[in-house]
């Protein structure tokens, strides 16, 4: 094989090819264990995708936009989410290298829409898991006022100075993530099976409370709803005036773009590539199986919370405990604390774990300090990235009330979904001769359906998260144009085997 060096070394747009991705694991000071099974990729995925989004946003959108047919928002948004799966599937196992969108981006598109989604994951990750800590807090703190136990309100409750047990959390499972993948799965498997237990419970015990007359009628006719004004109206409304309708058919597909983020984290799974034994068939099996989960699961859900009580009935904070107090089943409300203590858990310590990733593919191509992503000699993790990011969240997750920042996160994996999808088609046009385990079907069709869905759920989104998310890219912008484009270890030409 002769040597060639990468094309056009000095432009923004060069493509990292496969091969060097591939070559880039091999090297001792940035080798990743592999320590990863299909059953573990699955269940990353279960435990990131289940987190409060299962125990809130069922009564949330039956309430308000879809009635009893909230279960076919889940399966809309699941078909929405099972389109980007099967471009992700394909990616990862062509292209089994940590980093997920900012790899395959890289591999198709170029250095810089590949920084672009690198800076647009880390930050989705990085406010997703001090969002989920302060939820963390939240469940810890009633959980232990329910049994006579109160924080003091300046470090936990509704407004506290420093969120103590959020920080605290985080720590913790920064300590996890350090000591190994392997501890990591295996304190995942753990805490997912008391979550996916206590769900199972409570739709079993759901089912003897259900009435037959609270499904009717299952698709409630359709009502305007108040348009939303200013920077808080989606911007689908300003762009084509379209008004916000609650119930009906649009009232399904409204509803669909709200539970979709129920979803997010199937994509994380694609971050652990590097450490999965067999990548080619064990990744495709964890991204699908994952998601095929979650979704039977929401679905059950909201059909045993929407027969158990009236749609318009149902709370809005803790629809699920509240359905089961309406009853006279009290015990169900600190059994439901508990499930989404543990949810929230492995959703921190999963979206850290794929931020690391993330940020450690992004340092090994030199677009941020390369010194950062070395691996741990014994435990085979990227630890100094790992702890620097752990710092961080902690920080954002005691001092900052992150609640109205939170739609960054859907929009950014919105965002990513976009990108991956379109990349599949130009892999399958630029490197045809790649081996692929796993092909996505019917393309481009397939990820043209992925990116047209993806869009819309974006769309829907509030303005003020469309200034927020630009802000923040033009800031990834001159992050890169200042330090990542000299840096790059592509802008030396670097000598590539084909």
């Amino acid at each position: 094989m002769g040597m060639s060096r990468v094309n056009n070394p000095t432009g923004v747009f060069r493509v990292k090819p496969v091969e060097q991705s591939i070559r880039d694991t091999e090297a001792p000071e940035h080798r990743l264990k592999k320590d990863l099974s299909a059953l573990d990729l699955t269940v990353f995925g279960i435990g990131v995708i289940v987190g409060t989004g299962i125990f809130v946003l069922t009564g949330q959108v039956a309430r308000n936009l879809a009635g009893p047919a909230v279960a076919l928002s889940f399966v809309v948004a699941a078909v929405a989410c099972g389109l980007a799966a099967l471009c992700y599937a394909e990616f990862a196992s062509t292209v089994p290298v940590a980093g997920s969108a900012y790899t395959f981006a890289f591999a198709t598109l170029g250095e810089f829409p590949a920084w672009v989604i690198g800076w647009d994951l880390v930050l989705e990750m990085m406010l997703g898991s001090a969002v989920v800590a302060v939820g963390w807090s939240g469940y810890l703190t009633s959980l232990l006022a329910s049994m006579g136990l109160h924080l003091p309100p300046a470090l936990a409750g509704e407004d506290p100075v420093f969120n103590l047990p959020a920080a605290l959390v985080v720590l913790a499972l920064t300590a996890v993530l350090v000591a190994g993948i392997k501890l990591s799965s295996r304190l995942n498997l753990v805490v997912v099976t008391i979550k996916v237990a206590v769900i199972l419970l409570v739709i079993v015990a759901g089912l003897f409370f259900v009435r037959a007359a609270n499904y009717t009628p299952f698709i409630p006719p359709a009502e305007a709803t108040p348009a939303v004004g200013g920077l808080s109206a989606p911007l689908i409304q300003v762009l084509f005036g379209i008004t916000p309708v609650a119930y009906g058919v649009i009232g399904i597909f409204s509803a669909a773009a709200i539970v979709f983020f129920a979803y997010i984290g199937f994509d994380v799974v694609a971050t652990a590539a590097e450490e999965t034994r067999n990548p080619q068939r064990d990744l495709p099996i964890g991204i699908i199986a994952s998601l095929a989960v979650c979704t039977a699961l929401y679905v059950a859900v909201s059909v045993v919370v929407v027969g158990m009580q009236p749609y318009r009935e149902l709370s809005v904070q803790a629809p699920l405990a509240d359905a089961f107090k309406a009853v006279g089943q009290t015990w169900a409300a600190s059994l439901i604390s508990i499930g989404a203590l543990a949810g929230l858990t492995t959703v921190v310590m999963i979206l850290m774990l794929g931020m690391s990733r993330v940020m450690f593919a992004m340092c090994r191509d030199n677009l941020l300090p390369r010194g950062l992503a070395t691996v741990h000699p014994r435990y085979g993790t990227p630890y100094r990235i790992t702890v620097l990011l752990g710092a961080v969240v902690a920080v954002l997750a005691g001092l900052v009330p992150l609640a109205e920042i939170a739609e960054l996160v859907n929009i950014g994996t919105l965002f990513a979904f976009v990108v991956v999808s379109l990349a599949v088609v130009v892999l399958r046009r630029t490197r045809p001769d790649l081996p692929r385990s796993f092909r996505t079907p019917l393309v481009p069709l397939v990820p043209i359906l992925s990116v047209l869905s993806c869009v819309y759920l974006m769309l829907n989104l509030p303005v003020e998260t469309w200034v927020r998310f630009v802000a923040w890219m033009v800031l990834g912008v001159v992050v890169y144009f200042a330090y990542g484009r000299r840096h790059s270890v592509l802008a030396r030409g670097v000598p590539t085997r084909r």
